[in-house]
């Protein structure tokens, strides 16, 4: 288990994930052509945003914790020369749906996906994760031998969460209704953008103010806010350690990147997850903190194509 040293990550980075709260554009990012998939029962429908773009076999991208699809910008346009790229809003951020209701974790957002790649009848799929959506990839994989049997057939992990830590303090405070409330509404959304790209960032130079504008857009909104709040209980689900038992059970080609100065979810989590996925190469992505599609583009496409090209058969 690597729950120590998420512990003392996350425990490090509790003001990082109060800001990180902010993560979530209402602008496109990924570009290509936008919409929205009615997704979820009958009597609560969700809409998912996406966006998508390109021909040629099919890339499902999966924001992280309070991310939209703008956090794939640097990348999204050129995989979408050799594949049809998907970037997805999960429920609660970016220009998706922001409903009332308690169901928010990775559990949950992976069963909207999984909707959404039979709806669409995607096949011979790589679905990449970064973060909390690296969690959601994680679930989707491990239902690729039944519910999604014949169309998940390759795993990109970026920077993941994965396994059960000691809740911080900034969680336990969510956990309480009066204070996760102030607590968001306390600081401003700007600042607490600017906060968490210093900590997500490696190099800080590369934070621009457009970038801290667009990641505040949604917490100036009240379902922005309670998607936000309500993500963060929940961000290790019930039955985690049973789901973590049978990530053994992954076989597909999967790849791990992983930022050398991640401060957020620690390097010691990704070589875990190298050793347990049976069929996983795990590379490191140099000069970057938790975000390497956005701080390093070049060198997260560069293993993307690497092994997208290499597992093709």
């Amino acid at each position: 288990m690597a729950g120590r040293a998420l512990s003392g990550a996350f425990g490090r980075a509790g003001l990082a994930f109060l800001a990180l709260v902010a993560f979530g554009s209402l602008a496109n990012g990924a570009g290509g052509n936008p919409g929205f998939a009615r997704l979820g029962p009958p009597d609560a429908p969700v809409k998912l945003f996406y966006e998508e773009k390109g021909k040629g076999p099919p890339l499902l991208l999966i924001h992280g914790f309070g991310a939209s699809t703008y956090t794939w910008r640097h990348i999204a346009p050129q995989l979408a020369r050799n594949h049809h790229v998907i970037a997805v809003d999960l429920k609660g951020f970016g220009q998706s749906d922001k409903p009332f209701d308690d169901r928010y974790s990775v559990l949950d957002q992976a069963k909207l996906l999984a909707q959404l790649i039979k709806d669409r009848n995607l096949r011979n799929l790589t679905v990449v994760g970064h973060s909390f959506g690296g969690g959601v990839a994680l679930v989707l994989a491990l239902q690729a031998k039944d519910r999604l049997k014949g169309r998940i057939s390759k795993l990109v992990l970026l920077d993941t969460i994965a396994y059960r830590q000691d809740i911080p303090v900034f969680f336990r405070m969510l956990d309480v209704p009066v204070l996760s409330h102030i607590g968001v509404r306390m600081v401003p959304p700007a600042l607490q953008t600017r906060i968490a790209l210093r900590i997500a960032y490696f190099d800080n130079s590369k934070i621009d103010d457009d970038e801290v504008e667009a990641y505040a857009a949604p917490l100036r909104t009240a379902a922005g806010k309670y998607a936000i709040i309500h993500s963060a209980r929940q961000i290790m689900p019930k039955g985690l350690d049973e789901i973590a038992a049978h990530y053994k059970t992954i076989t597909m080609p999967t790849l791990i990147m992983w930022c050398d100065h991640d401060r957020i979810v620690p390097l010691d989590v990704g070589l875990k997850l190298r050793r347990t996925l049976p069929n996983a190469s795990l590379r490191i992505v140099q000069g970057c903190g938790h975000m390497p599609q956005e701080e390093q583009p070049e060198a997260t496409l560069g293993f993307l194509e690497d092994f997208l090209g290499s597992s093709r058969h």
